[in-house]
């Protein structure tokens, strides 16, 4: 079976680049061209195809393994999955500006905050060692210099799941990693931050979170959760008026 050619497509500034390599391969994948356990593009086919590195390519891959619509199979490749569409109504496709990433965090608030709270409440040895390692996988993908739109997600995921409640874990499936706010916008650059101080306070969030869960502290659990995303709305919400503010300027 030959491979579909990917279309070419202009650069969007606002967005990353291993972000324009996903909607490139998302948008084959809604279009019918790639389908369930078909093969997607080589590493060099995306390459060639988008005018990006290998390393961006790798980033794509990533965000969509974690976001379910793609596998990879070590030494052969990675395959569109048969997504199972929920009921909930959201298209993780649709999430592209400022302001739904913001709607997306308003709701993330209310169901996370009770997850971590669940979690605290439930977690055993074995769930701990779970979130720990994802909390390190973030660290580690950040002192590489490499993203971590996947780790972070997964370390939301992994408390969705501690909860033992699987209506938790399908929506946040769902939406995979399009409920991280830098898969979408360059949330530092909007944030006008350092990337290097920006990860260490969202590392530090993470940190706060899990050792409320580690403490089976639901309260704390909770409140962390709530102050965490709290603070990537707010963040997010004045940069946005600025910018619109400097646009009517204009």
């Amino acid at each position: 079976m030959s491979v579909p050619t990917l279309p070419v497509a202009p650069r969007r500034r606002m967005r990353s680049l291993a972000q324009d390599v996903v909607d490139a391969l998302s948008a084959q994948i809604q279009a019918g061209a790639l389908r369930p356990g078909d093969k997607l593009p080589t590493e060099t086919e995306v390459m060639v195809a988008q005018g990006v590195s290998r390393t961006v390519v790798r980033e794509a891959i990533s965000r969509m393994q974690a976001s379910g619509l793609v596998e990879t199979r070590h030494g052969i490749g990675s395959f569109v999955l048969d997504r199972v569409h929920s009921s909930v109504g959201i298209d993780p496709a649709t999430i592209t500006t400022i302001r739904d990433v913001l709607a997306i965090l308003e709701v993330r608030i209310s169901l996370e905050s009770e997850c971590a709270s669940l979690a605290a409440q439930r977690a055993t040895a074995e769930d701990l060692v779970g979130l720990r390692r994802a909390l390190d996988a973030i660290a580690v993908a950040a002192h590489a210099g490499v993203d971590t739109v996947a780790p972070d997600y997964q370390f939301h995921l992994q408390i969705a799941r501690v909860t033992g409640n699987r209506y938790f874990v399908e929506i946040m499936s769902q939406l995979g990693a399009t409920l991280i706010p830098r898969a979408r916008v360059n949330s530092a650059g909007i944030a006008g931050d350092d990337l290097d101080r920006y990860m260490a306070r969202l590392n530090h969030e993470h940190e706060d979170i899990y050792e409320a869960i580690a403490r089976h502290d639901p309260e704390a659990a909770r409140a962390a959760m709530r102050t965490h995303l709290t603070k990537s709305r707010e963040r997010l919400r004045r940069a946005n008026e600025e910018a619109e503010g400097a646009g009517q300027a204009g």
